[in-house]
């Protein structure tokens, strides 16, 4: 039983828009009570790439099992080398070291592009929480909690705030060949 990890495609949003619509209903990492309809998911992956952000899906035996991306952590521009990653994995899935595998590769591939920081914000952030622990793992350290910040489930809980520097971090001045200093000059902009 291999995994695969590749670049997510459009023909990906079906199965991707199923995994996370089990998350919205069943769990807690997402704080959105509907599921966002296909089209809506669509929309997100195109935002998404005409950015220029990474966005991966794992296989196993040819059957997409999880999925994670990173994108914008704000809008304004001295925040663009800041990432913010979200990984969803099929109930199926779960436990055997798919999350890993993808943020790993998710993380590698915001590295590549230049990307200095890399952002968890988790949903339900409690110690024994699967995402907290996987990003631990991962070298994230904890920035900070909002502690009541959702209601999901007849219940009050807290977002935990992650942090992975990548690049050097804040140590060193952007680099002018990153991918979001590349963007940000053609937009017109001065660092």
């Amino acid at each position: 039983m291999s995994i695969t990890i590749r670049h997510a495609l459009p023909a990906d949003l079906d199965r991707i828009t199923e995994i996370y619509a089990d998350a919205v209903l069943n769990g807690t990492a997402s704080y959105e009570l509907e599921p966002p309809t296909r089209t809506e998911m669509g929309e997100r992956f195109e935002a998404l790439m005409e950015g220029g952000y990474p966005y991966l899906v794992a296989e196993r035996d040819g059957a997409i099992i999880g999925y994670a991306y990173a994108g914008p952590f704000r809008a304004r521009p001295a925040y663009r080398f800041i990432v913010e990653d979200s990984i969803y994995i099929a109930p199926e899935a779960k436990g055997a070291g798919i999350g890993k595998a993808l943020m790993q590769a998710l993380v590698d591939e915001s590295t590549a592009l230049g990307f200095r920081q890399i952002i968890a914000v988790i949903g339900d952030g409690h110690a024994d929480s699967a995402s907290v622990r996987l990003h631990e793992k991962l070298g994230f350290h904890h920035t900070g909690r909002m502690e009541g910040s959702g209601y999901k489930h007849g219940r009050w809980l807290d977002t935990v705030f992650m942090q992975l520097a990548m690049n050097g971090g804040a140590t060193l001045p952007p680099d002018p060949g990153s991918m979001p200093e590349r963007r940000f000059r053609a937009k017109g902009g001065q660092g």
